[in-house]
């Protein structure tokens, strides 16, 4: 079995990234060829490391609202990795219809909200607001219009009364952490089924 080169790239402390980079140690479809973060600081980075998987970072700051300036350099690390598949992973920068296009059906994302509720930030504030019962997090491919695109798999969680957006938050991490690597492994296989956990 060839397996499927895996490039995640990241802005925080990776736990997601994580999740993906554990799940495929042993039998598994996909190997971790690079995480790549636009924070030089990004925590994630040394955890990787600490894995032994590639690291690199390009810095957003420098370039100011210059995306295509960026992306140009964030290419360079991400195309040089020789990438199948592109996971974001808590990876905070809008990328432009150009770069997204390089990868269409090959770049997954997974979101804090069960699209197509929520696209965006504070999706857990916005759920309690609007009184949901239940909020998760959904994993799609990535095109060029912001958390949109195909869904693979989604995971719920019960909104209970008197949640605060960090308590939500956390439980809906637990699933995030649970279903993205679920998705990965079956699309690595070629498997576009929809996951659905519970």
């Amino acid at each position: 079995m060839s397996h499927k080169r895996v490039a995640i790239l990241i802005s925080g402390g990776g736990s997601n990234m994580l999740s993906l980079v554990d799940s495929m140690i042993g039998d598994h479809a996909g190997r971790p060829c690079l995480v790549l973060s636009n924070d030089p600081e990004a925590g994630g980075l040394t955890k990787a490391a600490e894995r032994g998987v590639k690291t690199a970072s390009v810095d957003h700051r420098p370039f100011g609202k210059d995306r295509a300036a960026f992306e140009a350099e964030l290419l360079k690390p991400l195309l040089a990795s020789q990438p199948d598949l592109v996971c974001l992973a808590g990876f905070m920068r809008v990328l432009t219809g150009d770069f997204v296009s390089r990868f269409q059906g090959r770049m997954l994302n997974i979101h804090p909200s069960l699209l197509p509720k929520y696209k965006g930030l504070n999706t857990h504030a916005r759920a309690i607001e609007a009184g949901d019962s239940e909020h998760g997090c959904t994993v799609h491919e990535v095109t060029a219009a912001l958390d949109d695109g195909p869904v693979l798999g989604q995971a719920r969680v019960e909104v209970k009364a008197g949640d605060t957006p960090e308590e939500l938050a956390a439980r809906v991490l637990v699933q995030e952490h649970k279903l993205y690597p679920e998705v990965l492994r079956r699309y690595c296989m070629g498997n576009k089924d929809p996951v659905l956990l519970p």
